[in-house]
């Protein structure tokens, strides 16, 4: 199973226990996908999350963005969007963890492999599902959408978008562009997205993805950062959207805080904020 994949799972794993959110299913895909590293993190038995510091701030990042993406969703089925699609889903669960209107169908996308892994797991563990769930297996990079399509995907209707984790660098940027087209082709009037993005790795940012991927490989996690994302300049996401019909609103991590409500203990350093992914909400219109 993918580190990154992994790495997520044992962040939600970890503040569950910490009871800053809730999946009980995290824990035994951490375990599932058998890296002795997260394993033991899980278990408190090595270097986790509370002693570094660069590893706390991580977590911090990607539990208050988890967080913001379930009360996106919870708002967009209050408002009536049936049909949700989560793009590179990973090994999140949010079709067994979260409240989901009735008649809501939630679309994952991801590698068949990573599919696979999930499904079995979950089957395993008895993990009991809140919406219509239909897996898909395929990758990004190639024609997805008609996948989609194949299993009941309507464009008639208002769909919501989630690309977590995504928009990071995992994407070449030409296929990053065609899968915001493809989205925003089969988007009705009324749609939504959300997601995290990077417009390019800056200096900054590859310095300190290499200081936090040195501190892995010095408890025996070998990672190779180059291996995990692609180089070069990419399109803004935000502006994108906008030009191609979507309004948008575009957040800083202290920003996506404050729309949670939860106060800033100190002011976000601005290496943080440098280094930080932005976060982009957008309705189709």
């Amino acid at each position: 199973m993918g580190v990154t994949a992994t790495f997520g799972a044992a962040v939600r794993a970890v503040a569950t226990s910490r009871g800053l959110m809730h999946d009980p299913y995290a824990d035994p895909l951490v375990r599932a996908a058998g890296v002795e590293y997260f394993t033991q993190v899980i278990d408190g038995k090595t270097l986790g999350f509370d002693e570094s510091p660069d590893a706390e701030k991580l977590m911090e990042i990607l539990v208050l963005h988890a967080q913001f993406l379930d009360n996106y969703l919870a708002d967009a089925g209050r408002a009536g969007i049936r049909q949700v699609v989560l793009l590179a889903s990973g090994l999140d669960t949010r079709p067994y963890r979260l409240w989901w209107p009735a008649g809501t169908t939630v679309y994952e996308i991801d590698q068949p492999d990573v599919v696979d892994f999930k499904n079995a797991v979950l089957r395993e563990v008895g993990a009991k599902l809140t919406a219509h769930r239909r897996a898909i297996g395929v990758d990004l990079r190639q024609d997805w959408l008609a996948a989609l399509r194949r299993v009941g995907f309507d464009t008639t209707q208002p769909t919501v978008w989630v690309a977590e984790n995504l928009f990071v660098g995992y994407l070449p940027s030409d296929a990053q562009n065609r899968l915001l087209q493809s989205v925003t082709t089969v988007s009705a009037a009324g749609s939504r997205l959300a997601a995290d993005h990077m417009p390019t790795w800056t200096a900054v940012q590859l310095d300190a993805g290499r200081t936090f991927v040195d501190g892995w490989r010095r408890v025996g996690l070998n990672v190779d950062l180059a291996a995990l994302t692609y180089q070069g300049e990419y399109r803004d996401v935000p502006e994108y959207l906008a030009d191609h019909g979507w309004e948008t609103v575009d957040r800083d991590i202290a920003e996506l805080r404050a729309t949670l409500g939860i106060p800033a203990r100190k002011p976000v350093p601005p290496r943080d904020l440098a280094v930080s992914p932005r976060y982009v909400t957008a309705v189709r219109v």
